[in-house]
């Protein structure tokens, strides 16, 4: 040192470094600088982490005094391996030695010091070093002793014998080096503060080996990696780099023994370590780099297809690794796409197909026309809504797939290498479409198609086997239309190859041994050849031994066996044929893994064949098919997808009459009862759990009832985001359904465990629905294809059967024509015409309908005249004013005319025996009453004519309602749809006068017309006014039901029932605006004629309505008075 210099501190700062590689190649968590002044004191910087450019930056400082400084020095530039404790001092990359006089000579200026070459790079420092003043603050202890430590020494010298291994690859040093760090492990027993880094060490030393093809076991260095691991829980910081180093063995391993597990279990760690990569870094540059992440991706999205629950959770992980921009995505999205897909055949469940198809679109978005892979894109894609349409029968997934089909199959042109995926892809299109419409011209062009494709598939081809499989259910398919016996010849003549190339446990094999079976079934019906259908029945139990017992398509198989025994029976008639088909009914209805669609179509066929030869299992087939149907509808997220899922299955809208009318036929009446409520109230009571009364479970369990409100709650949210179609964010918001409807199950379980709710939203038994009789019999009319019934549900005891043997199914649809055509007709009448017609309809309904039942009240049950009674119609019943069943002539002595249904009983509808006792149970005391009349004369655009006695009406309730009740007017600008919602919601009684219209097509779209736009029946559903009590709907088909589904009921009238309203009076066609005024006085009179200062009751209104309609007969024709029901309490 100068004497110039003697005594005085320099100032030393570490600003940065670059170009800093480590020479064993091994990722370092951080980088420090190193500062050894002597033997026994030195200087350590921060740990520095690198940059993606292995540029660090410090910016530290240190004081050195001349008093210990020697006049040399020495720096180091070091590679930790732990952010944390480090254990020995890391790897060298650098070291120089120099003086303060050397340092001192760039003034005070920063400048670069440069070291040895690594790699044949030289790493530097950038330094900037000046002579200071003394001060208080400077002192020693910024410098550490040295001190010699077995266990860091042992460290030092392992990473030095790496580094000479990685550059010599001599097994010696690698011995070396392993050795040092064993002995280190061994210092580092379980629960010592080093053993993670040691574990680390010691493996990755290893490793080295494995990847340079020295003896090395692999197993053994993945070990030592997951126990180094397992000390680094999640926040520790040196948790990132064993993550990373696992998956390097992990990745391995994999390019040695391919194993599947060990790929995926990396794209999972990448998944947790990425997102604890800084950006920026050089450890995330080396993590997502081509022997990083990239890898991994790259290789798991080559593994075969895996449609479990791992293998979807791991291409969702695989997707989530390839963010958007990322050019990975759109084959992870095309990935997880067709994962899904294959789920969905396995499985059938909706969110699975609806998923895949979110996801293939956005792959094929993300590809434009030219991409390598846009046309497998299309054909995966066409695949995915194919097999939607098979479940739901959406046209419109059909045609979308078909187009893009056509598509591929134009980009992939004769001599292409994808060609024949995008034949078979059309082939299975267009042979759907002919399923669907029965063009033959599809069927044709399918042959031809599957007849090109296996030209591209010699004999010796993988595919070879499945092309002929294709060909032949194909032409087995024209068959069955055509019955051109070469078609099935040759379809039989093509299965017995497929079967004989086939080798035995390909996967295509049980499917042709299903299709041969079924064909020599086809053969047999022709000509009675026994042997054709033993060898069937043969194939079909051979198809079930080679797969595994639980394997969805199982139920092909059950239904190929089911459809032989039957075959057989057809034409020998021995019972136990029939016995072994009926018993693989039950095995195809109830395969676990199979989806519900099949199922149900399966049940639905069982239904029909025990029905066709009275077989004892008829029942149990109808309730089976009740309880798949259930579950099916329950999948869907929201209201309308509901009705969408039933209707797919045509048969299902006479399933809970048809259900019923066995029950009847076989004497079992509170059976009968038990299934048209469950098949027939379907829609209504799956909407109605989310808004079951919870006070008898508030009393046993608080939490509980608690945390079930708030499910209800957020399911009721979820179900009306669910409710808008066509979006990204409603296929999410299903998602998310589906998530809370898990919880929600497993609440509603939690909740039978408490004493007292073992039945907790079970269906209800007979017992349980007789309390929608207790203030008056209960009369449902079913209308089957099997027989016309009535059942009355007494006030208390058992059920009463009113066989209707005059009337048939076809009859009564007959009947509903005729009325809707007589009051079409009776609309263009004078008020004072006849109306003969409408008169002779309603003496058919008094005499084969009403009368047998008011005869079975009025003598077996004792009914007093005068008393209420609830009509529960279905089918074509709910079409007819049963209310208004009248004999229209005089009795038999002359002694005056013989009275009529409303004469002697005050009738009143219900939807469903279970909406009677909901409205009755929510029934409340001491409420305010409110009244509302909310009316829209001038409705908007669309939505109908102008109204000209609606403000007339609203006066005329206004002036008739009790002075001390609160009144609030709704109509012209101010009757909009949120404020008739508002209206609603906050108000015990409603009167609603304006244009009412009935959607056939989707009966949640039927609507009120208002002012901006229409309000809606599933805005009503949507929209909860617990305090609600009476509601009057004097506008059109407010009352008429949807046709296409089990719940005829999905009208206005009963979405009101159901928001909340008690009781409710709707109408079932058009009303006549001019006469309808004076059905709405007299009403009103007769509702508040004794009320005095007593309460609002409106459990009143069916006797005013009853009354009333008596009162106006001269004033108001035939039709226009009958078009008024009393719906509810």
């Amino acid at each position: 040192m100068t004497g110039s210099l003697e005594g005085q501190p320099i100032r030393l700062e570490v600003i940065s470094g670059k170009k800093l590689r480590v020479p064993s190649f091994r990722i370092p968590a951080g980088i420090y600088v190193s500062i050894k002044l002597n033997e026994t004191r030195h200087w350590k910087s921060t740990i520095g982490v690198p940059s993606t450019k292995r540029y660090v930056v410090w910016g530290d400082t240190v004081t050195l005094r001349s008093s210990y400084a020697s006049p040399q020095l020495s720096l180091e530039i070091r590679a930790s391996f732990e952010l944390s404790r480090i254990l020995g001092n890391g790897e060298v990359i650098g070291r120089l030695e120099t003086s303060l006089d050397e340092l001192l000579r760039h003034g005070n200026e920063p400048f670069n010091l440069s070291f040895p070459p690594v790699r044949g790079v030289h790493p530097s420092l950038r330094l900037k070093a000046a002579v200071t003043h003394p001060c208080e603050n400077q002192d020693d202890a910024l410098f550490d002793s040295v001190i010699d430590c077995e266990i860091a020494h042992d460290t030092d010298v392992g990473h030095t014998k790496v580094a000479e291994y990685v550059t010599s690859k001599k097994v010696s040093d690698l011995n070396d080096a392993v050795e040092p760090f064993q002995l280190v492990l061994e210092r580092c027993p379980v629960g010592h503060t080093d053993r993670a880094a040691a574990l680390t060490n010691l493996a990755w030393a290893h490793l080295q080996g494995h990847i340079r093809n020295d003896p090395q076991d692999i197993d053994f260095i993945t070990s030592l990696f997951r126990d180094a691991l397992s000390l680094r829980p999640q926040g520790h910081p040196d948790r990132p780099s064993s993550l990373y180093n696992l998956t390097e063995a992990l990745i391995w391993r994999y390019s040695k023994t391919d194993a599947a597990a060990d790929i995926c279990e990396c794209a999972q760690i990448y998944h947790e370590l990425l997102p604890l990569c800084p950006e920026g870094t050089y450890f995330r540059s080396i993590a997502e780099g081509e022997n990083g992440v990239e890898h991994v991706i790259r290789s798991c999205n080559n593994l075969p297809m895996d449609a479990s629950d791992e293998g979807i959770y791991l291409r969702r992980i695989v997707l989530e690794l390839c963010p958007v921009g990322h050019q990975d995505r759109p084959t992870a999205l095309d990935e997880l796409s067709t994962t899904l897909c294959e789920c969905f055949i396995q499985r059938g469940r909706i969110e699975d197909i609806d998923e895949s198809i979110q996801f293939g679109c956005e792959a094929l978005s993300l590809c434009p026309e030219g991409y390598p892979d846009y046309g497998a894109y299309l054909n995966d894609l066409a695949f995915s809504l194919f097999h939607r349409f098979s479940h739901q029968r959406n046209s419109h997934d059909l045609h979308e797939a078909l187009y893009l089909c056509e598509q591929a199959l134009c980009l992939h042109p004769v001599g292409h290498k994808s060609r024949h995926m995008s034949l078979d892809s059309l082939r299975n299109t267009l042979y759907q479409r002919f399923d669907q419409y029965g063009d033959i011209n599809d069927i044709n062009r399918a042959i031809s198609l599957c007849r090109e494709a296996l030209t591209l598939y010699p004999p010796r081809h993988p595919h070879h086997c499945t092309s002929l499989h294709n060909l032949a259910i194909t032409l087995q398919t024209r068959y069955n239309t055509s019955h051109a016996s070469e078609d099935l010849d040759e379809a039989i003549e093509l299965s017995r190859e497929s079967l004989r190339l086939a080798q035995l446990d390909v996967p295509e094999r049980y499917r042709t041994l299903n299709s041969l079976s079924l064909a020599l079934c086809s053969r047999f019906t022709q000509n009675q050849k026994t042997e054709d259908v033993e060898e069937a029945i043969g194939l079909c139990k051979e198809a079930l031994v080679v797969l595994h017992p639980l394997h969805p398509d199982n139920y092909f198989s059950y239904m190929s066996l089911k459809e032989a025994y039957l075959s057989r029976y057809r034409v020998q008639h021995n019972p136990d044929d029939l016995s072994f088909a009926v018993e693989n009914f039950k095995l195809a209805s109830r395969h676990p893994t199979q989806g519900f669609p099949h199922r149900i179509r399966a049940a639905f066929r069982w239904v029909d064949e025990a029905e066709i030869y009275q077989h004892e299992s008829t029942l149990e087939a109808y309730h089976t098919c009740l309880e798949l149907l259930d579950n099916h509808v329950m999948t869907r997220s929201s209201i309308i997808s509901r009705r969408e899922a039933a209707t797919t299955f045509g048969s299902a809208k006479a399933l809970p009459v048809d259900a019923a009318s066995c029950a009847v036929r076989r004497n079992d009446l509170r059976q009968a009862v038990e299934l048209e409520e469950q098949g027939r109230g379907q829609q209504w009571s799956l909407a109605s759990r989310l808004r079951t009364p919870l006070d008898d479970l508030q009393s046993a369990n608080q939490p509980l009832a608690q945390k079930f409100s708030e499910l209800n709650k957020c399911l009721s949210d979820a179900q009306a985001s669910a409710g808008s179609e066509g979006s990204a964010a409603a296929d999410w918001a299903a998602i998310e359904y589906r998530r809370l409807m898990a919880q929600w199950e497993a609440a509603v379980a939690e909740i039978r465990n408490v004493q007292g709710f073992s039945r907790f939203l079970l269906l209800p038994s007979y017992q349980d629905l007789q309390a929608a009789a207790s203030h008056g019999p209960v009369i449902i009319l079913i209308a089957s294809k099997y027989s016309c019934d009535a059942i009355i549900v007494p006030t208390s005891g058992k059920p009463h059967h009113v066989p209707l043997p005059s009337i048939t199914l076809a009859h009564l649809n007959i009947v509903k024509d005729d009325f809707a055509r007589t009051i079409r007709q009776a609309s263009f009448m004078g008020p004072t015409e006849p109306r003969t017609d409408l008169i002779v309809l309603l003496r058919r309904i008094w005499d084969e309908i009403m009368l047998p039942i008011v005869t079975v009240l009025w003598r077996d049950l004792k009914v007093k005249p005068r008393s209420r009674i609830w009509l529960c119609p279905t089918a074509a019943f709910t079409s007819i004013p049963l209310h208004a069943a009248h004999p229209s002539r005089m009795k038999a002595d002359g002694s005056g005319r013989e009275l009529c249904l409303e004469d002697i009983y005050i009738c009143s509808y219900t939807p469903t025996l279970s909406a009677l006792i909901r409205s009755r149970q929510t029934m409340k005391t001491h409420i305010t009453p409110s009244f509302a009349a909310i009316g829209q004369s001038q409705p908007g655009a669309g939505q109908g004519t102008v109204l000209a006695t609606v403000d007339s009406e609203l006066e005329l309730v206004h002036k008739l309602i009790p002075p001390n009740v609160k009144f609030t007017s709704l109509s012209g600008e101010e009757a909009t749809q949120a404020g008739a919602l508002d209206a609603l919601r906050t108000n015990t009684w409603v009167h609603l006068a304006c244009h009412g219209k009935q959607d056939r097509e989707q009966p949640y779209d039927s609507r009120f017309a208002m002012r901006d736009k229409p309000l809606t029946l599933l805005d009503i559903m949507e929209n909860d006014a617990p305090h609600a009590e009476f509601a009057f709907l004097s506008a059109c088909h407010t009352a008429v039901g949807d046709e296409e589904t089990p719940d005829e009921v999905i009208h206005l009238a009963a979405g009101l029932q159901f928001s909340g309203f008690k009781s409710v009076i709707g109408t079932l066609w058009v009303v006549d605006d001019d006469v309808a005024k004076h059905v709405v006085e007299a009403f009103y009179l007769n509702m508040f004629k004794d009320l005095k200062d007593g309460p609002m009751d409106c459990t009143k209104a069916a006797k005013a309505l009853n009354v009333a309609t008596c009162a106006v007969k001269k004033l108001v024709p035939l039709e226009q008075r009958i078009v008024f029901v009393h719906i509810g309490v």
